[in-house]
């Protein structure tokens, strides 16, 4: 019997880079990707899906391994970069984008993701594993925002 872990992330920051340089990165997903944390490997699907291979992680004697796909869709004029899950890809659905804008000397980056993990445990597992998997996530979420502004203040 699997359980559903819900995780829901708005993060924006700043950083002290061209809008190009910063649109550039995001929207390509593999120069992106190489900036977050604990990615097992990321495999084109081609038409600008990619699947998402995320390394084990456990706690006591559960492990999991996170893995979706996406389509991404990208629009410089409007600054946005948004991703939609490909079904039936691994055990995850996973949705976000980007939205980037020029302020001043700075450019400005909104990150909004949400998903469902479907983990293969018994129910009572959920009480240990769902914030064990939220808990992972959002840390892997923030490393992979301080790697960019250390990439764009660098």
């Amino acid at each position: 019997m699997a359980f559903k872990v819900n995780v829901d992330i708005k993060k924006e920051f700043d950083v002290p880079a061209d809008y190009d340089k910063v649109f550039d990165l995001l929207a390509s997903v593999p120069d992106s990707v190489s900036h977050f944390p604990k990615v097992d490997q990321l495999v084109d699907m081609g038409d600008n899906c990619f699947r998402w291979e995320m390394e084990k992680l456990g706690i006591q004697k559960y492990y999991i391994q996170t893995v979706y796909a996406c389509k991404y869709e990208s629009n410089k004029e409007s600054g946005s970069i948004v991703w939609n899950p490909v079904k039936d890809v691994g055990n995850a659905e996973i949705e976000g984008s980007w939205s980037i804008t020029k302020q001043g000397d700075q450019t400005h980056v909104e990150l909004k993701n949400k998903g469902v993990l479907t983990l293969p445990f018994p129910s009572l597992a959920k009480m240990v594993i769902a914030p064990f998997a939220t808990r992972e996530f959002e840390g892997m979420v923030n490393q992979y925002i301080e790697n960019l502004k250390k990439h764009f203040n660098g």
